[in-house]
């Protein structure tokens, strides 16, 4: 009879164990929610935005002013150099050629008198029979009409070249982006041509000018890969190069900011002039290494988390949460700066359980048996998402806590340990 009943108290104590192991697993996997460590590529990026241009475009004017009486180019219009794109009415101007005509044979002609009176005048002077003083004035009549009749055939070359300024033709091959004026318009030129036309050369070939913090304008520099979006097509990302870098700053709300040019390819047309850019620049890269979402570098341990692994484990732990052996990862002892056998310690002037700072950062995980540990990590580059981490013990696949999670489902600073360090609480 004690033997059955000593049997079945085992059997009652195996029950129990198993049952506190399932609950004990349960707890854990409600307490924590984990991110993974993986293996891959780390970009380190600066962000700008800018607007899409054409990299080479003509303001299109006229010389004289007028009522635009016809155009023949429109917007989206591909032009050819020389092509007449729109005309000027040419009733004034024709008037102005034809006075400008007249005046030119009426000094012609008075050229022409005067040079006879000219000549007669010089053989009679020859012959003692005028004076001096009337052969002097035959010649300054002579050089007037002939200064005049100069005058006049200028005036008459301005006449027909303004005339010819009314057909406006297209400086460039290219695709019209901007039409400024409508017929039966009347532009008048002053001090500056006014704008009739925008002309882009050639759309295949644009840029950004993308304006950049000057914290980070020492790492951008020509010939450097960029990566950009634009609102139109979200899903969609485009490439260019840094072409120039200008030396221009431009100051707004105190932040001083620097024009960054990057050349873009649109040979399928797909990018517009205007479209607003958001650049991404590639300033440095980490290949295949080892990386952790930022939540696990954010987490901000809760009292009973620090208790529960600042009583001392053993440094000799080697569990790991997929059970594997890599070396030892100290969960004790962090609380001494420089601890050579950790290889990091504490940040200098902080916390050992701090989150992170400008090199390293604290990662939190429980082994396969059940423990909370935490060590601290080398970091390197960080993409905003992903920041690369190293150390003893780490490696692909290592699952560390990234969040403590409430019994309720929300984020709590409580602990799941309760009573001695390393106990869950039975629940029952």
């Amino acid at each position: 009879m004690r033997r059955v009943v000593w049997g079945g108290a085992v059997v009652v104590t195996g029950l129990v164990a198993a049952g506190l192991i399932v609950r004990h697993d349960k707890a854990q996997a409600e307490s924590y929610r984990f991110v993974t460590i993986q293996r891959g590529n780390v970009d380190a990026t600066v962000s700008a935005t800018g607007t899409l241009d054409p990299v080479r475009t003509v303001q299109v004017g006229t010389q004289v002013s007028g009522q635009i009486s016809a155009l023949y180019a429109d917007y989206n219009s591909r032009v050819k150099k020389g092509e007449l794109i729109a005309q000027l009415d040419t009733t004034l101007l024709g008037q102005a050629v034809t006075e400008a005509e007249a005046n030119a044979e009426k000094a012609k002609a008075d050229l022409a008198e005067d040079k006879f009176l000219l000549d007669q005048s010089d053989s009679l002077f020859k012959r003692n029979v005028v004076t001096e003083s009337d052969y002097r004035s035959a010649l300054h009549a002579w050089q007037v009409a002939d200064a005049a009749n100069t005058s006049a055939q200028a005036a008459l070359d301005r006449a027909r070249r303004n005339l010819r300024y009314a057909n406006i033709y297209a400086p460039i091959n290219g695709v019209v982006i901007e039409r400024n004026v409508q017929v039966g318009q009347t532009v008048a030129a002053s001090f500056s041509a006014p704008q009739l036309f925008l002309i882009a050369q050639d759309l295949t070939k644009m840029r950004i000018l993308a304006q950049v913090d000057e914290s980070d304008i020492g790492q951008i520099h020509a010939g450097q890969p960029v990566t950009f979006t634009v609102e139109a097509y979200p899903n969609r990302v485009f490439h260019g190069t840094v072409s120039q870098v200008r030396l221009e700053s431009t100051t707004s709300n105190n932040v001083v900011e620097y024009t960054v040019v990057i050349g873009v390819s649109n040979k399928d047309g797909t990018l517009l002039p205007g479209m607003t850019a958001t650049a991404t620049f590639l300033v440095n890269k980490a290949t295949n290494v080892l990386k952790v979402p930022d939540a696990a570098l954010r987490l901000q341990p809760t009292p009973e988390m620090i208790a529960d692994v600042g009583g001392g484990r053993a440094a000799g732990d080697s569990a790991h949460p997929g059970g594997a052996a890599d070396g030892p990862v100290r969960a004790a002892g962090l609380a001494s700066a420089g601890d050579s056998r950790s290889g990091f310690g504490a940040p200098p002037g902080g916390s050992p359980w701090a989150g992170r700072d400008s090199h390293s950062a604290t990662l939190w995980y429980v082994n396969g048996a059940g423990q909370l540990h935490v060590t601290r990590a080398k970091t390197g580059l960080d993409d905003g998402q992903m920041t690369q981490v190293s150390g003893p013990g780490l490696h692909a696949g290592m699952k560390v806590v990234a969040s403590v999670i409430s019994p309720s489902g929300q984020g709590s600073s409580s602990s799941p340990f309760g009573g001695r360090r390393g106990f869950f609480r039975m629940g029952f």
